[in-house]
């Protein structure tokens, strides 16, 4: 059965549409958006019903069978370094390092560690009061401070493994994790240090704040923390685990015991679960709060999985659609290159506002397309993964639920909002691609 480039291209049109309309309109959960896609483009391309539930279930279960264990184990770390207060521990620690004269770049370089193992929304919330007293104690404006912290925490939100976005774009192209979390730091650093700036320029205007600064102070106080050594630990061993590994090698044959063992913990699965491991260690009160912890854990987990499993599935509907022989008999995809993941993925991350959703998505109809890019060594794949979490970070606007979480948390008003963060994440987002693409023209 042979289908026309237009008939394809429609019916991929008619199915990213559906997911923007579905989940911005209608507020319906990405999951289901994602599966209706599927029916909707593979039926557009004339592919019977029967084969395209069995591409459902086969993309389903390819990808949860690399991530499940890599997405429940990292949540896990985010979730029991936020409850055992271990990122108060990290912030106070990276606080006194910097200096309050320069507060908004120790919020920003908090961010950036903390939010290596939490989630972007939920490090905000946990980091808030320490945001807040320090506003109090510095005379920054609010906007300076918190967009400061947000951007650290956006950075590697969108960038870096185990955070969803990425984990399933390095599940779907193929691309070592110790490698991308390497590359991801580095890249990522540029990304929070323009957004501080961009914070410190754009949010000059003091404006009222009525949080009640005593009360997160308070709140600050009430939690307990780790030492500061042990606090960092959760975060810092996985991370090097996996970098050994990488660097290690996996040649089996050229491996001596110790090279094994490296190429066993560093597996990223291990790693993080010595991670897990840790972060429960340092946890006071085990037996009574651990039950609670890592049921939170889980339920969290289950569901990024989720929609993880429709976006694969999507993505297997289109590879079954020879959208990449399409394009590349009708046009010359490869003189975009490494540009093409990215500005994919930023239209997806503007229209529909989901960080996740937009790499899930954009991962699914790059696949195929690697071979038209000319992104099929290794090196390109993990740039390919970088580059869609560039786009991904822009344009974070009224339609992304982080924009409300800064706003609300910090009683920042929406014009100020699309003036400092709005502004931010598009500079982030053109900063790291350029950053990517100069790195393209010596790994390349």
């Amino acid at each position: 059965m042979q289908v026309s480039f237009l008939q394809t291209i429609v019916s991929l049109f008619a199915g990213v549409t559906v997911i923007i309309l579905l989940t911005v309109r209608w507020k319906l959960h990405p999951f289901f958006a994602l599966l209706i896609a599927c029916f909707i483009t593979g039926l557009g391309v004339q592919l019977p019903f029967e084969e395209i539930l069995k591409l459902i279930k086969n993309g389903f279960g390819d990808i949860l069978s690399k991530l499940t264990l890599i997405i429940v184990l990292g949540t896990t770390i985010g979730v029991l370094l936020e409850k055992n207060g271990a990122t108060q521990v990290m912030a106070n620690y990276i606080l006194k390092l910097v200096g309050v004269k320069r507060s908004p770049l120790a919020l920003a370089i908090t961010g950036f560690v903390v939010g290596l193992p939490i989630f972007c929304d939920s490090g905000y919330i946990v980091l808030n009061g320490i945001n807040h007293s320090l506003i109090r104690r510095t005379g920054y404006a609010v906007a300076q401070m918190s967009i400061s912290l947000a951007s650290g925490l956006y950075a590697v939100h969108c960038l870096i493994p185990p955070h969803p976005g990425a984990s399933a774009a390095a599940g779907t192209i193929g691309v070592d994790f110790g490698k991308l979390i390497l590359f991801g730091i580095i890249i990522a650093i540029p990304a929070m240090l323009v957004g501080h700036y961009w914070a410190l320029y754009a949010g000059k205007e003091k404006q009222t704040n009525t949080i009640n600064v005593k009360e997160a102070e308070k709140k600050e106080e009430d939690i307990k923390g780790p030492g500061t050594a042990v606090a960092f630990l959760p975060v810092i061993i996985p991370i090097l685990l996996m970098a050994m590994k990488s660097i290690a090698g996996t040649e089996k044959e050229s491996q001596n015991i110790f090279s094994k063992i490296i190429t066993i913990a560093g597996d990223p699965a291990i790693a993080l679960a010595v991670g897990v491991i840790i972060a429960i260690l340092i946890t006071k009160n085990r037996r009574r709060v651990l039950p609670g912890h890592l049921s939170s854990a889980v339920e969290k987990a289950g569901a990024i999985l989720v929609i993880i499993g429709a976006g694969a599935a999507f993505g297997a509907v289109l590879s079954a659609t020879n959208i990449g022989a399409h394009f590349s008999e009708v046009l010359n995809l490869r003189s975009l290159g490494i540009w093409f993941p990215f500005l994919l993925a930023a239209v997806l991350k503007t229209a529909q506002g989901s960080s996740t959703v937009a790499i899930i998505t954009a991962s699914s109809i790059v696949l195929p397309l690697l071979p038209v890019l000319g992104l099929e060594s290794d090196n390109a794949k993990i740039l390919t993964v970088l580059s869609m979490g560039a786009g991904s970070m822009m344009v974070s606007h009224t339609n992304d639920a982080y924009f409300w979480v800064i706003s609300k948390f910090s009683n920042i008003d929406i014009r100020t909002m699309l003036r400092v963060h709005s502004l931010a994440s598009v500079w982030m987002g053109i900063t790291t691609m350029l950053v990517i693409y100069i790195l393209s023209l010596f790994i390349l």
